[in-house]
């Protein structure tokens, strides 16, 4: 018997900009199209953009489509990879948040992990949702109304997300039945009351992985002072016209 691919036929946008933390999208778009799905990378720009292993750069991903040349009707559902850069620019495009606010509105599913539920928030889609994310995330979507719960992997309604890369494994494996329309057991969908507590201290793993990052190189320092420049250059100039 052939294996039966669970997305065959479905179209899956994965919404994603420069500092998209590499592992979160490379492993499920992997896992998306070993079962058939058609993928594209919708963004900010054309291009290539980047991808980071924390805060050190990672390989690039090639670009299908801008935000502004997509559209919701193409597409089954709409992965948003987390990363700590990459949620912080998308959350500020005023068409990024439109494009999620119409794919919630058709009840399309919408997956998300690590910092990406910043868009959902952002996008004032947290609202009366039950949620998780990274820790540090925690209080933004608090604030912006939603039970936030230290689960692995939490579903709610049309709304899939996890804590971050440490449970991609329990996070894909729920994302294949997720984007296929699977109806949902009682057990697997996530209803709490209260929020989880704060978190006590920062992940240990990531502040002895940023401990023994290497030094900047000639070239980042090179081109951080050129940044500088400018930036001192054109406040110069623009206190000279007034």
């Amino acid at each position: 018997m052939l294996f039966e691919r669970k997305l065959k036929g479905r179209r899956i946008a994965v919404l994603a900009a420069d500092g998209f933390e590499k592992v979160e999208l490379a492993v499920p778009v992997a896992a998306l199209r070993a079962e058939g799905a058609e993928v594209d990378i919708v963004s900010l720009r054309r291009g290539r953009i980047r991808g980071v292993n924390l805060h050190e750069p990672a390989t690039r991903v090639g670009v299908d489509k801008t935000v502004g040349e997509a559209s919701v009707d193409d597409y089954d559902a709409l992965f948003i990879p987390g990363g700590f850069i990459n949620p912080d620019l998308l959350r500020q495009s005023a068409a990024v948040r439109q494009f999620v606010r119409d794919f919630n509105a058709t009840g399309k599913p919408i997956a998300t992990l690590c910092h990406g539920p910043w868009v959902l928030a952002s996008a004032g889609l947290a609202d009366g949702r039950t949620m998780t994310s990274w820790p540090g995330v925690r209080d933004d979507l608090v604030n912006a109304g939603a039970t936030w719960v230290d689960d692995r992997v939490v579903r709610d309604d049309n709304l899939l997300t996890s804590r971050g890369p440490q449970d991609l494994e329990p996070f894909v494996k729920s994302l294949i039945p997720f984007f296929a329309g699977e109806t949902p057991s009682m057990a697997s969908q996530s209803v709490a009351l209260t929020s989880s507590p704060q978190a006590e201290s920062p992940p240990a793993l990531v502040l002895m992985a940023m401990k023994w990052l290497p030094r900047p190189s000639l070239r980042t320092a090179a081109l951080l002072g050129a940044v500088f420049a400018v930036y001192l250059a054109r406040n110069r100039y623009r206190a000279m016209a007034l």
